[in-house]
């Protein structure tokens, strides 16, 4: 049997905005080389307190037709991030949301992009507002969740993401549609085919921001901001603020107002328990995989590869394991059905990949496993971020052969979590 080293450790009109106009263009770099002046230090980011929070979707001034459709949702008080962020957002000013996945953003951002779109005018291939997210599970999640408040007010929703037919969705930009929700990759596509144009963007969401920086995204996004008309709204939300969220902050953002509604007990010890299992081979994992996952509901185990995914999901089938795989080589029906499966319980076990696996989030996850360690901390803290959510209690498992023991006691010593006997 493998051993075992455990430890618990915590995972309307527009406002005037002052300050320097935002630019479509990027600044041109001052001449000189080796003999060039030194950078000048960089300047604080300069961010605005956020309006008192409302209290009611009807307090916040939304338009009637969308509060009659929350509440008979059962939508009647709202979450922390959309009382925050909606004052300020309907007024038109750029806000810069920290809320974590699973805080209610979705609304947050998007009651107020409705709300703003409502009574416009929709022309054929230019969408007048804009929501980027890192995957396409994502971006559907999103765009189901918007799409029947959109129905209400007369706006009509587009959704692109790569893996889909795109033919499809160039015939539906032709159409007209108010509101785009888009992964970058095949946005990109789609203006390069002529099928979309960004010339009547009056706002911008980026939704997610530290994944799509994750995934390398930041060129992209780059490119497709300044084809942005300057001057008007921007909302990010993302995780964590630093980094290359910072970057697109400084460069797109004009004095935001900063909604901070990451929860307090995030980290808080106890939360997550995290384990190290020693196995003397690789060929012995599945095997310790199968007997983990009988112990709970469901468990979303971590490979490096597309491969290694479609191998392990097989294995554990085999040996009277339900498993599905989920990677970004399956086609969008399949990847569509793995989630579903794994969502309602009928298959308790998820084998993903880093990439595929940002548009994962299901409630009660108990148990986390990587089978394979990842390259960096911050991708082991994004896997492990999966359980333990929202106060819950889970677990994370790293299965450890001889050659990954420092790797693995690295990415705990860099993600801060101390595990005993290691």
């Amino acid at each position: 049997m493998p051993r075992s080293r455990t430890s618990s450790s915590g995972s309307g009109p527009r406002r005037g905005r002052p300050g320097p106009q935002r630019t479509g263009t990027r600044r041109g770099r001052p001449p000189g080389g080796p003999t060039a002046a030194p950078r000048p230090t960089r300047t604080p980011l300069v961010t605005r307190q956020p309006q008192p929070p409302v209290a009611s979707f009807a307090a916040a001034g939304l338009p009637p037709k969308l509060v009659t459709a929350l509440s008979r949702k059962g939508i009647d008080v709202p979450f922390p991030v959309q009382a925050a962020t909606l004052p300020d957002a309907l007024a038109g000013a750029d806000v810069l949301g920290r809320a974590s996945t699973g805080s209610g953003k979705t609304l947050g951002f998007g009651l107020p992009t409705l709300a703003r779109l409502a009574g416009g005018s929709r022309t054929r291939r230019r969408p007048r507002a804009l929501v980027m997210l890192p995957t396409r599970e994502l971006a559907r999640q999103v765009a189901d969740t918007l799409e029947p408040l959109a129905h209400v007010l007369g706006l009509r929703i587009g959704c692109v993401y790569g893996g889909a037919p795109i033919g499809r969705q160039m015939s539906m930009l032709d159409k007209g549609i108010d509101l785009l929700v888009a992964t970058p990759g095949r946005l990109v596509d789609l203006l390069e085919r002529r099928a979309v144009t960004l010339d009547d963007v009056q706002i911008v969401v980026l939704d997610e921001a530290d994944h799509l920086c994750d995934l390398g995204f930041l060129p992209v996004m780059r490119r497709l901001l300044d084809l942005v008309p300057a001057g008007g709204q921007r909302l990010l939300f993302s995780a964590t603020l630093d980094g290359d969220v910072d970057v697109l902050v400084r460069r797109y953002l004009a004095e935001p107002v900063l909604v901070d509604v990451a929860p307090a007990d995030a980290d808080a010890p106890g939360r997550v328990e995290y384990r190290v299992l020693d196995v003397a081979s690789r060929e012995q994992k599945p095997g310790v995989v199968a007997q983990l996952a009988r112990q709970v509901d469901r468990t979303l185990i971590f490979v490096r590869t597309k491969h290694g995914a479609d191998r392990l999901a097989k294995q554990l089938d085999r040996i009277g394991t339900a498993a599905r795989a989920l990677h970004g080589g399956m086609a969008q029906p399949a990847r569509t059905r793995s989630l579903a499966a794994f969502a309602d319980g009928s298959v308790p076990v998820l084998v993903a990949t880093d990439v595929a696996a940002r548009g994962i989030h299901v409630d009660d996850l108990a148990l986390v496993i990587h089978l394979d360690p990842p390259a960096e901390a911050k991708t082991f803290a994004h896997r492990s971020g999966r359980t333990g959510r929202a106060g819950a209690s889970g677990s994370v498992v790293s299965l450890v052969c001889p050659d990954e023991r420092r790797l693995v006691a690295r990415l705990h010593a860099d993600a801060g979590v101390t595990v005993e006997g290691s």
